[in-house]
């Protein structure tokens, strides 16, 4: 009888880790009828890293033992599979979940995490979670002096946890936002876990009388009048800072909008004198209540977009030739943060000149557009709107990042009706 299934290890080339090395993956290949799935693991390696310690038929001494591991996971996976007859994907699936100890480790369910933002092309997200895993995996062999590949929910205690944030900024100098977000990682993995019921509730670190995640929240600066009139007048001095004024300006004009919405804006979001869009970074988050932006042009802005638009082949073409439909979505993010960064240095040189703060940057226009509201007399609830902000409370959370003499100039601008 001919064989069901095939399994092997095989390198993820599609993903390039932020070490440079690829995931390795499970691969179980089925001939008919024909469909093959990749599964996680705890591993990543260079291609030569692979070569020398799984595809070498003589790995060097310093190899052995990792491939070892290596070849008993491809043996576990096979007996599952041949103890199914016929195989199928979804048994073979339970009966991968059924181990208990893999479901006990918490790298390999980062390790889910990550293939799942993936698939959902959730790339900025996917990053985050393997940045918060490789400083976790650091601490561990920095703590062991040994190299990790399982870590199981019982050991991270809140102790632990302390232990690792005193790691992180004393001897990494990493700031405590970044401690913040790759916490707040390594917390929602055990939030999925619970949810997976792969680990009881009471063992969760987290929490009030436990650990608390540190929640230092960035100073949010803004030009006031008199700069943004600077700016806007400043001469660029080449067409490189020409191009990030324009787009700093149009984000400004468009309610604050963020480049990466700037950058997917397409033609069915232009109608007449309006955009109409969803912002990318609440689309996965809030799907339950979406609420489009409506933004209605002023001139300025009508000018920026027949600057730069690319012309319309159909409704659902790009605006700008920022990205590509071409593009796959690593590319597309890839992009996206490059021209990010190409406006944020050329706009950092042109504010220098002119007398403005080297510190601005995109971020800056969506703060701007915010105080001028809030300075112009309009209520809270008008600039949730204008944000799309989802309640009242994300708003107010919004504006209590800002600095103590933005929060002064608002407070004493509200006066402005006694000299009328």
């Amino acid at each position: 009888m001919e064989k069901q299934v095939f399994i092997s290890l095989v390198l993820d080339k599609r993903y390039e880790k932020a070490n440079k090395k690829y995931p390795l993956k499970l691969r179980v290949f089925t001939p008919e009828p024909r469909r093959q799935k990749l599964y996680p693991t705890i591993y990543d390696f260079t291609e030569k890293e692979f070569q020398n310690i799984w595809l070498t038929s003589k790995p060097t001494k310093e190899h052995r033992s990792i491939r070892e591991k290596l070849q008993a996971l491809e043996k576990m996976a096979l007996d599952k599979a041949y103890n199914l007859v016929p195989f199928d994907f979804e048994e073979f699936d339970k009966s991968l979940k059924t181990v208990k100890g893999d479901r006990q480790n918490v790298l390999l369910k980062y390790q889910e995490q990550i293939d799942r933002l993936k698939l959902l092309d959730q790339i900025g997200t996917a990053q985050l979670y393997e940045l918060s895993l490789k400083s976790i995996m650091a601490f561990v062999t920095n703590f062991t002096g040994k190299e990790v590949h399982k870590l199981f929910y019982r050991e991270i205690t809140p102790l632990w946890l302390e232990r690792y944030e005193k790691y992180m900024i004393e001897v990494m100098h990493r700031s405590t936002t970044t401690v913040s977000m790759y916490l707040r990682c390594l917390r929602a993995i055990f939030h999925n876990a619970i949810a997976d019921k792969d680990i009881d509730s009471e063992i969760l670190p987290f929490g009030k009388n436990k650990y608390l995640i540190p929640n230092y929240k960035k100073v949010k600066k803004a030009l006031n009048k008199a700069q943004l009139k600077i700016l806007f007048d400043s001469k660029p001095n080449n067409p490189e800072q020409g191009k990030a004024k324009d787009f700093w300006f149009l984000s400004f004009f468009c309610n604050g909008m963020n480049l990466k919405d700037i950058a997917l804006l397409r033609y069915n979001n232009l109608q007449d004198d309006k955009l109409t869009f969803l912002r990318a970074k609440t689309k996965n988050t809030t799907k339950q209540n979406q609420k489009p932006i409506t933004i209605y042009l002023n001139q300025i802005a009508k000018e920026i977009i027949d600057k730069y638009c690319i012309p319309a082949q159909s409704p659902k073409s790009l605006i700008f030739p920022i990205i590509s439909d071409q593009d796959s979505e690593i590319i597309k993010f890839n992009k996206i943060k490059n021209f990010r960064r190409f406006v944020n240095q050329n706009l950092k040189v042109l504010a220098a000149n002119n007398g403005i703060t080297d510190e601005i940057s995109s971020y800056w226009a969506r703060h701007s557009f915010a105080t001028s509201l809030i300075r112009s007399g309009k209520s809270m609830e008008v600039v949730g709107e204008a944000f799309g902000h989802s309640d009242k409370k994300t708003t107010q959370n919004y504006f209590a990042g800002f600095d103590d003499d933005t929060k002064k100039t608002i407070s004493n601008d509200l006066m402005d009706f006694l000299d009328l």
